[in-house]
């Protein structure tokens, strides 16, 4: 189980893994102002620490800079938040998400053609 991340957190990871799932503090902060983030440097520097002490990060000295690897995947990320999602609100039957996101029509109906067009061509490749 991946260990729950804030939003702010999420924001860097996201950074990082757009990255190819490295990058240097520098390039990070750079991503942040583009993004119009104008946080503190201790604020930057706290957030990535957390995600390094929850596993989900690892850091590495190269002279006086600072570069955070991802030691998990975007994938592998979304995929534990997407069963933590499932278990909590639909008692693990992911059938239920879908008929959530089919009545209140957050899925539309390309969404659903573009699903079925997916699940036909998984099957075919299993």
């Amino acid at each position: 189980m991946t260990n729950q991340v804030s939003d702010s957190e999420l924001e860097l990871l996201k950074i990082i893994w757009a990255n190819g799932g490295t990058a240097l503090y520098a390039h990070i902060m750079e991503e942040l102002l583009k993004a119009g983030r104008t946080w503190q440097k201790n604020t930057v520097i706290t957030l990535l620490s957390r995600l390094v002490e929850k596993g989900i990060l690892k850091t590495r000295k190269i002279g006086r800079k600072n570069e955070y690897t991802a030691i998990v995947s975007e994938e592998d990320y979304q995929t534990a938040q997407a069963q933590t999602l499932i278990d909590k609100f639909y008692d693990g039957n992911a059938k239920g998400l879908i008929s959530t996101l089919v009545k209140r029509e957050i899925l539309s109906v390309k969404d659903y053609e573009d699903l079925q067009q997916f699940w036909e061509k998984e099957g075919k490749s299993r």
